[in-house]
């Protein structure tokens, strides 16, 4: 059985995909995405966009036929990935099996983003359980350093390597979402807010949105601040009924907005589902993945924390 054959049931398949050359790459992937389209498969590739002018000139003319997207601006924040790239293609073609290609860690990717990355890989698993779709995501063994690939045999439960196919024996993605479930550290300088009330919520955005620009946000980029502070401590305050702290600072090419309060997220999806048609609420944490950079989420028995990332600029 070649790592391009897929199980004679459908269901969820995903799968870490082991390479080490352009070469490796493309031998795998060309074929698992022109064999989807053959059969009628809806096929999308998200990658890194040197990755992407690669795969599409090696599609050729079965290109135009593949929804190719770049996974450096989509999923620059690994939390939007879920709801805005793999649900948004699969939820659209919900007759059938769907193959994706998602490459969201590569080794440009910083130690504060790496975390985020990790767990998004994690959750896949949870987000798509039941489903016929199968996600398969690169891991470049020349250039990725072993954590990334020790945690990528934890957050996948099969692996293709050149034309082995074997079940990872290190499967364990709940781990891989605990372990990672860090605190940041709020650097000294940071300004800070209490917010007691929903009538606190104007003058925090003032007090957000000063800072920001004060910091050297640009001018688009700081409207953003206020809407995501807004979201992040209006769902504070509504769900845990107690105020929270407002904390912003920079960290070196970013503006950090920061909220804690003393409830304890439970749900691990949160923010990673696409809003269901004619939903009210809920939407928070899904509308601060789709503004931010990076979002950091750390939650313990003493409270939840969770910190948004927006670069200086574009």
């Amino acid at each position: 059985m070649t790592v391009t054959d897929l199980p004679p049931r459908g269901g969820f398949v995903h799968p870490a995909l082991f390479y080490a050359s352009d070469e490796e790459y493309l031998r795998v992937l060309v074929p698992f995405l022109t064999d989807g389209l053959a059969l009628g498969h809806p096929v999308a590739a998200a990658v890194p966009g040197e990755r992407l002018a690669l795969l599409r000139e090696a599609l050729g003319d079965a290109a135009a036929d593949v929804l190719l997207i770049d996974m450096e601006v989509e999923g620059r924040n690994p939390g939007r990935i879920i709801p805005g790239v793999l649900r948004r293609f699969a939820d659209s073609h919900p007759e059938g099996h769907v193959r994706i290609v998602g490459e969201p860690v590569w080794a440009g990717r910083s130690d504060v983003e790496y975390p985020a990355c990790a767990q998004h890989e994690a959750l896949i698993n949870l987000a798509f359980a039941g489903r016929d779709v199968s996600i398969v995501c690169p891991y470049d063994t020349s250039a990725l350093d072993e954590r990334a690939l020790t945690d990528a045999l934890a957050t996948h439960p099969e692996v293709w390597e050149g034309s082995l196919r074997y079940d990872s024996g290190h499967y364990a993605p709940d781990d891989v979402v605990g372990r990672y479930n860090r605190a940041l550290d709020v650097p000294a300088d940071a300004a800070l807010l209490s917010v007691a009330t929903t009538a606190d919520l104007r003058g925090a955005r003032r007090f957000a949105t000063a800072e920001a620009d004060r910091l050297g946000l640009s001018a688009e980029r700081t409207a953003r601040v206020a809407l995501v502070v807004t979201e992040l401590m209006t769902n504070s305050l509504r769900h845990t009924g107690a105020g929270c702290r407002l904390a912003v600072w920079r960290d070196r090419d970013h503006v950090v907005c920061g909220v804690r309060d003393g409830g304890r997220l439970t749900d691990p999806l949160a923010g990673r589902r696409p809003a269901a048609p004619g939903q009210d609420g809920g939407r928070g944490l899904l509308v601060v993945n789709q503004l931010a950079d990076l979002v950091r989420t750390h939650t313990s028995p003493d409270g939840t924390s969770v910190h948004a990332f927006l670069r200086l600029t574009d």
